[in-house]
């Protein structure tokens, strides 16, 4: 058996394996797939034209505060029917400056009423209680825009505990679940922390579609049969999300496919080339996803 056909027996497989799904889904609920713009080389107009024939719902891209940026996603959105959510941080080590710089990307995408706010909030070197700050901010905002804090390394949601202690204090939390960071963080498929991963999954608004392991958040091919376990879990875990937002009411239940590029999709040795084609990947998984939650 040549590469190409161990390829497409491997692929298939996996389809078969992830395509048939639970019903999990309310009547008036609906699931949105949107793409990242991550390590797409092309402008706004571009990638928007590639999102839309691939069958995507939406993009979710950083907020950007320039007017020419804005008019251009704002234009192309409307050109090719796209939705949109936004990514939103504060950079550096100072505290105030970096709360400062978050809280006015947030304001200003607010404007937009986009899909959601996706915030890589804080860092994992604030305390606690600057930490806090963070989310105090999201939950005094009200309106029909969620903000949202996505479970990322680096950032304060970085570990299953943390974050734990987060949603104790702060009820009204909500997340973006990237349960692939945890996966790494914590070395493991987090079998031994169960119960406070399932609240994390009660409290999850949005879900990053990529597939981590135990030694790192990205599998280098969530198609390939040596990931079936992995792939598994990760389907288990989106499952019982999707399921507690489509209880709760939730009407628009989103998704993002963010497998990534080099070096965050392993390369080979060298000559760097990647081990396989990024934006390919991407569209198995928004394939994968519509297929399982559909109707």
């Amino acid at each position: 058996m040549n590469r190409r056909e161990f390829m497409g027996r491997s692929a298939g497989g996996a389809v078969a394996l992830t395509m048939a799904g639970p019903a999990v889904l309310s009547p008036q609920a609906e699931v949105l797939v949107l793409a990242t713009d991550w390590g797409f080389e092309g402008d706004i107009y571009a990638l928007c034209k590639k999102v839309r024939q691939a069958g995507y719902d939406g993009i979710e891209v950083w907020w950007s505060s320039d007017p020419v940026r804005k008019q251009q996603l704002r234009e192309a959105l409307k050109e090719y029917n796209l939705r949109v959510g936004f990514l939103c941080a504060g950079n550096g080590a100072d505290f105030k400056a970096h709360l400062e710089q978050y809280k006015g990307a947030v304001e200003q995408a607010l404007e937009w009423e986009p899909l959601y706010i996706n915030s890589h909030s804080g860092k994992d070197f604030f305390t606690f209680e600057q930490n806090s700050r963070f989310i105090e901010f999201s939950l005094e905002k009200k309106g029909a825009t969620e903000i949202l804090h996505e479970t990322h390394r680096g950032r304060m949601c970085y570990s299953v505990p943390v974050t734990t202690a987060f949603l104790a204090r702060y009820p009204e939390m909500k997340l973006t679940l990237d349960i692939s960071h945890w996966t790494n963080v914590h070395e493991s498929l987090l079998d031994d922390q169960a119960g406070a991963v399932n609240e994390a999954l009660r409290h999850t608004r949005h879900i990053h579609a990529r597939v981590g392991h135990q030694q790192g958040p990205q599998v280098n091919d969530p198609r390939a049969p040596e990931w079936e376990n992995v792939m598994k879990r990760h389907l288990e875990w989106w499952d019982s999300a999707v399921k507690y937002q489509s209880e709760s009411g939730k009407k628009q239940i989103t998704f993002l496919t963010e497998f990534g590029p080099p070096t965050y999709l392993p390369t080979l040795p060298y000559t760097r080339q990647p081990l396989v084609n990024q934006w390919e990947v991407n569209v198995y998984m928004l394939n994968l996803l519509k297929a399982r939650y559909r109707k």
